[in-house]
Formats: structure tokens, sequence, C-alpha cells
């Protein structure tokens, strides 16, 4: 950053990355969470293949990442942050448009069904697919703005990671409500068998309109590039951004992150609703079901939000951690939530499950962080590079939902988890040393 973009009053743009993060993060786990309701609404025919379905809805979201990462990049470089935003909200409307469809369609064609043997589906069900793939694909590219924009752009008083905990934190409080909004508001903390399709079409329709109005507010705000974190139109780059070996082995890393990060949040309340159906051990003081803010909710979700908010909390203690350098946080976080994995395995026990997220909060600001430093000009395409790695969200929920389908249940499944963590370990400790850099 030179002299004189420091003197560029980065407060508001910050401020508009920071919230466009909130949404991200938002969509993201609402996205999530309709995996146990769509599962009880949709997936009756579905058979022993009832897990591995419900989580295609997690897996279509995060496919779009390696898919679109590259799009992100290049629009950046052709259209600008502030014009790549608004394109990606405007493929977010329309994703969400899927979503309404998807409703729709059901309700006024419930005979139409996809049948694959003794498979039987809603063609509803895969409308909302491509739904969660299009928004998917919106999230993507907001993501390759925000992340570099968020680490080059000048704060006073901040360094790159803190803002990057701040921009997280923002994303932690919308995953962190998605959970009340899905059970309490959608489906007005409806029990899983008795949740109705039709009750998609008015939250989605709304979300909608405030897309919109958001893209409004976008086009009358200003968002300065940032020179030096992106190559000019029509500039070619020497080398491959592949070349760098802390940033292909930090999109490994963050293929872990990601991956382990969704299993525990899109899996935990199908791990619950499990033990629930087996009248397991984790009830709330005897309850399956808590009552907070007027509104009903059951313990898979509360689960799910407790899991969510505890990413929050570590999000917050972190914008604050200025003297921790990112390798050292991510050696404590990932040796941690492996420790406290282990023994919700050894117990069976869901809730410990939940308290990992204080550990996988401030993960992906130190992974990026250490996977594009020193890439000057490279920074804007390895971020796009980055994006493919959060296809582990895609693959490895899925994976697990077919472990617990042929394992008979989630508990032996989580040993997923204990794979990622232990990637990231080794990024932290060695994957993540600088071997080339821009200018070499």
């Amino acid at each position: 950053m030179t002299q004189q973009e420091k003197q560029v009053n980065y407060v508001g743009p910050f401020v508009t990355m920071v919230f466009l993060f909130f949404i991200v993060g938002f969509l993201t786990t609402a996205n999530t969470q309709f995996q146990g309701p769509l599962k009880a609404a949709f997936l009756e025919g579905a058979g022993d293949f009832k897990n591995t379905f419900a989580t295609l809805i997690t897996f279509s979201w995060f496919l779009a990442y390696p898919l679109c990462g590259g799009t992100g990049s290049s629009w950046t470089t052709k259209y600008g942050y502030k014009g790549t935003l608004v394109r990606s909200l405007f493929i977010m409307i329309a994703g969400l448009g899927f979503f309404f469809l998807s409703s729709w369609f059901t309700v006024t064609f419930p005979g139409v069904s996809l049948h694959m043997g003794a498979i039987t589906v809603p063609a509803g069900f895969f409308i909302f697919l491509l739904g969660s793939f299009v928004v998917g694909a919106s999230a993507t590219i907001l993501q390759v703005v925000i992340n570099p924009y968020l680490t080059a752009c000048f704060v006073k008083g901040t360094q790159p990671i803190q803002r990057m905990a701040i921009g997280g934190s923002a994303n932690s409080i919308g995953t962190t409500l998605a959970p009340f909004f899905v059970t309490g508001i959608v489906f007005g903390g409806l029990a899983m068998e008795d949740v109705q399709i039709s009750q998609l079409m008015i939250p989605f329709f709304s979300l909608m309109v405030i897309i919109s109005l958001i893209v409004l507010v976008l086009f009358r705000l200003s968002l300065p590039d940032i020179q030096g974190a992106k190559a000019e139109a029509g500039e070619k780059l020497g080398k491959s951004v592949w070349s760098f070996s802390h940033l292909t082995l930090g999109v490994i890393a963050i293929f872990f992150y990601v991956g382990v990060e969704v299993c525990i949040g899109a899996n935990i309340n199908l791990y619950a609703i499990e033990m629930e159906a087996a009248d397991g051990p984790f009830s709330f003081f005897g309850n399956s079901s808590l009552t907070l803010f007027g509104i009903h909710f059951t313990i898979p979700a509360l689960m799910a939000t407790l899991y969510w908010g505890g990413m929050l909390i570590g999000r917050l203690v972190g914008s604050s951690l200025r003297t921790v350098p990112p390798r050292v946080q991510l050696i404590t976080t990932t040796v941690s939530a492996t420790l406290l994995t282990l023994l919700a395995i050894a117990l069976d026990n869901p809730w410990l499950l939940a308290a990992v997220g204080l550990f996988h909060s401030i993960m992906w600001g130190a992974i990026f962080t250490l996977s594009v430093a020193k890439l000057g000009k490279y920074t804007s395409v390895a971020s796009g590079a980055f994006m493919i790695g959060v296809v582990g969200g895609a693959i490895l929920p899925l994976v697990q939902g077919m472990l617990a389908d042929g394992l008979g249940g989630w508990r032996w499944s989580w040993f997923i988890v204990i794979s990622g963590e232990l990637f990231m370990l080794y990024y932290a400790l060695t994957g993540s040393r600088i071997r080339q850099s821009a200018e070499e």
C-alpha cells in the first residue's frame, strides 16, 4: 500500500465489504439448514439414501466455488471491484428465484417426480439444488472481491488478519442468525414431520426484494479499486499463480477447512435428529426443544446455532489479536479442534462438536492471510484460485453423508473432520512457509 493510497478513506468500502460478508454467511448457513426440513418434506421416497440426497443441498452450493472462482477473478480485472459485486448480486437474486420456484412448482405440480429404481424424489427438490448452485456461484464471486479487499485496503489501526477477522465476525453473525431464520421464521418452529414446502415462497421472495435494494444502494456507493492488488485490464502476469507453493498448499488447506466446517455446521443437526430418534442422551434439561425470544426451536437447530455462535465469539476475539501471528493462531486452533472432535467421537456427544465452532472461527482468515502473503498484483488472481479449495464444503459433507448411510449412523463419520484438522496443522507448521514471492 503506497502512502497516497493510505490517504484514501477506505472505512466506507471496508464497512460495505463487512456487510456483504454478513450476507454470504447468512445465505450459506441458511442453505445448509434446509437439509433437515427438506429431508423430511422431499425425501420420504429416497429409501436408504436420504442422508446422501440431503447433503446434495450443501454439495450443490459449494460446487460453485471451483467452477466460478475464475469468473470472479476475470470480472474483477475487467469490471473492477464494484462492477463485479453488482453482477454477483444479480446472480444471487436469480438463485433465490429458483428457491421460490422450487416451492411453487412442488405445490402446483405435486405429482411430478423423478424415479430411480425404488427411489422417488419430487422434481422440485432438484430445482432447489439448482438454486443452491446459483446462489453459491454468487457467494463465490462476492468472496473473490471481499477477501483480497479486506486484506489490502488500509484502515488505520488494523492489520490484514484483523480486518479479515472483523469481516469473519460479520459472516458469523449471519451464520448464527440463519438457523433461527430457517427454523423459526421459514418453518415456524414446526416439528420436522409437519414441515410444508409452501412455507418457502414468502421468505425467499422477501430475500429477493432485500437483495435488490442492496444493489440499488451499492450503485450509489464509492468503492475505489486498490492498486497493486490485481492485474490491470490487458496485463499479462509473468508467472502461474500455482508457482507459489504457499498458495497451492493454502488452497488444499482451505479445501479441508471449509469441508470440516460445513461437515459440522450442516450435518450436526442430522446427527442430533438421529440421536433424538434413538432417544439419545443429549436433550436440554430433559426436553427435546427450547423456546427463545418467543420462538420455538428444536434441539438439533439449537446445536447448529451454538456451533455458528461459537464461530462468532471466536472471530470477535480474533479481531483483537493484533500481535499474534496467523501461523500461531492456526496451530493453536487446529490442535484444539482435533482434541475436541476426538472427545466428541469417544463420548458420542454432539454437544462437543458444537463447541468446535469456537476454534474453527479464525482459521479462514489465518489460512487466507498466509496464502496470499507477498503475492502483490497476483493477489486477486490468487483469491479466485483460493475459491477452488472451497469445494471441500461440497465434497466432504457429501462423503460424510455417504459414510453415515454406509455405517448406519453418524458417530464414526466424524473422523473425516480429524483428517482435515491434521492437514491444516501441517500447513501451519510447514506448508505456509514462503519459498517464492511475486518479486522474485
